[in-house]
């Protein structure tokens, strides 16, 4: 943004934006939002909805103000009579195209486009009828359903697949009228290299794209009086939940959240995090191994579903450089479903397991060839943050109002390094914390890796570790992601570990996590809110590294042996494969 200023009037005050400030954020800096439903920032800044068209005097017609930039002078007005006329009638014909079965969408309460037409008094009487096209839903997936004729061709999730991530598995299909957004040769998306993240679902602002609604599973096995059913609840979860009851972004909701999951009736309400530590001393072993032994190096992290996907069908030859542990959630099922049952008495096969995570790829996992473990899955459902959400409202439990309770017996206890885990950075800040003491054989003066946090794409340092040189690398966002791995691919970099999250900013930014419209997307920077909230709750915990938790001694000492022990492999890691890339 250039340091020179423009002076111009919007609604006739007077206003001074930098030079290159377009209309839109120009009118936001003075407290004036602008409707859209197209735009997205830095990646889908393509004007076509025509929602947020002004006035500018001079102009021959209307501009639209989130591509158009301010001039010296400028007089522009945001809500005319001629602008409000135009929008209205924009949005009759968005809807003349438009499935309208308002009360049974799961965006319902949450829809851009619903909100508008309140706004603009458009309703069923006020739309222009005539010849539509008819589209079957898409439910080959495994995470989520996409439904055309609820799409308002904003292209939000055709720009969030191809810019953020590089998969590029939609985009617009056919002309004209025939317009809409699909895979390549009309394929169905099981049928294409989709990695499940989900990130076309949180951007779109209609109820086109939905993950697959599995609360009902869960309602069912809650009325089971055969299945023993608990629940396990993300890092990232604590920090997004509040914002499903309006709470402010990035307020830390545990208490209330243990509390709310106890009143739907779970049997155990247990913290992932206790499994993110696990993850962390079985990591942190393996690539201690790795460096000793000469493995195969960098090591890279598998602690994201969607990263892993995308690995197996874009990069499959960095498959050996790819951690065989097994995700937090995963561990999570499989010691409920071993040592739990065990020390509960319990029948392995009557324990339910359901995660509440910030991942509609969490959907695909569970469902993997290597996610079992002996005869078991190790996680029966997972839930995004949204469907949790939607079981809390269901049961009528008023959320806000709720006092804070404390997570149950045995998995309650965990430290600062698996809670940050839900944030680019917060993997490798954790393994870091416990590979450093134990490579170099001493106790760290500061457990705090700065250079690793923050939302940046990614971020690399370099760390002297007794008589070893680290170079460390994190990657959030499949993009960058592709740019990492091409640069190690190509000899340009060399790395000892990298962290590869498949979501930009890492899960607090999941596919499953909290919808929020454009008009806070663009002016909020949700990573760093919510990432700020988990690296506060660490700064507060009793105890930061993962070997030191007093549980982490307890289950190897009682059950596992030692990181990286035969019945930890058997239990905890897992394997890969080849997949397509088409």
């Amino acid at each position: 943004m250039s340091d020179k200023m423009i002076n111009l009037k919007i609604n006739n005050n007077d206003v001074s934006v930098p030079e290159g400030t377009t209309i839109l954020e120009a009118a936001r800096s003075v407290g004036i939002e602008i409707p859209t439903l197209c735009y997205l920032k830095e990646i889908n800044e393509i004007g076509a909805c025509r929602i947020c068209v002004v006035e500018v005097k001079g102009q021959r017609s209307l501009v639209a103000a989130c591509v158009f930039p301010v001039g010296e002078g400028m007089e522009i007005q945001t809500a005319s009579p001629l602008v409000l006329k135009s929008r209205k009638l924009t949005l009759e014909l968005i809807l003349s195209t438009h499935k309208r079965e308002c009360l049974s969408c799961v965006r319902s309460g949450n829809c851009e486009l619903q909100r508008l037409c309140n706004e603009f008094k458009v309703d069923d009487e006020s739309y222009y009828d005539g010849f539509n096209n008819e589209y079957e839903v898409d439910d080959s997936a495994v995470h989520m359903q996409r439904d055309n004729n609820k799409c308002i061709l904003c292209r939000r999730c055709v720009a969030a697949c191809c810019a953020w991530q590089s998969v590029s598995v939609i985009g617009t299909n056919d002309r004209g009228f025939d317009t809409h957004i699909g895979c390549a040769f009309e394929k169905d998306l099981s049928e294409v290299a989709c990695v499940s993240c989900g990130q076309c679902i949180v951007v779109c602002p209609t109820g086109a794209i939905h993950e697959k609604d599995q609360t009902d599973e869960v309602w069912e096995a809650l009325a089971d009086p055969s299945k023993h059913v608990i629940v396990q609840t993300s890092p990232s979860t604590r920090v997004t939940l509040g914002e499903c009851f309006g709470m402010p972004v990035g307020t830390n909701v545990q208490g209330k959240m243990v509390a709310a999951l106890r009143r739907l009736g779970f049997d155990g309400v247990y913290d992932t995090d206790f499994a993110a530590d696990l993850t962390i001393m079985e990591e942190a072993h393996e690539f201690v191994e790795r460096v000793k032994t000469g493995g195969t190096l960098p090591m890279i992290t598998s602690c994201s579903p969607g990263w892993v996907k995308f690995c197996e069908h874009q990069y499959p030859d960095f498959i050996p450089n790819l951690s065989t542990c097994k995700s937090p959630q995963q561990m999570f099922g499989a010691i409920a479903k071993s040592w739990y049952a065990e020390k509960k008495g319990i029948d392995p096969k009557d324990v339910y397991v359901v995660g509440a995570m910030p991942c509609t790829a969490k959907k695909f996992e569970v469902g993997r060839d290597a996610a079992e473990t002996w005869t078991q899955v190790d996680v029966d459902v997972a839930l995004t943050t949204r469907e949790l959400g939607r079981m809390i409202q269901r049961a009528g439990i008023l959320f806000t109002e709720l006092p804070d309770e404390d997570f149950d017996n045995p998995f309650e206890e965990s430290t600062g390094a698996a809670v940050i885990f839900g944030a680019t950075g917060g993997v490798m800040e954790a393994a870091l914390r416990t590979a450093v003491e134990v490579i170099a054989g001493d106790e760290l003066p500061s457990v705090d890796f700065t250079e690793v946090r923050g939302t940046q794409g990614i971020k690399e340092a370099t760390y002297s570790v007794g008589e070893l040189t680290v170079n460390v690398c994190v990657a959030s966002g499949l993009a960058n992601a592709r740019q990492v791995l091409d640069s190690v691919r190509s000899g340009e970099k060399q790395y000892h570990f990298i962290e590869i999250m498949g979501c930009p900013g890492g899960c607090i930014n999941g596919g499953g996590q909290p919808v929020q419209p454009a008009a806070v997307r663009n002016f909020v920077d949700l990573k760093k809110v919510r990432a700020a909230s988990l690296y506060e709750a660490d700064k507060g915990m009793a105890v930061r590294k993962s070997h030191e938790s007093p549980l982490m001694k307890l289950i190897y000492d009682e059950f596992l042996g030692e990181p990286g022990s035969p019945k930890a492999h058997e239990l905890l890691h897992t394997h890969y494969k080849k997949r397509s890339r088409h």
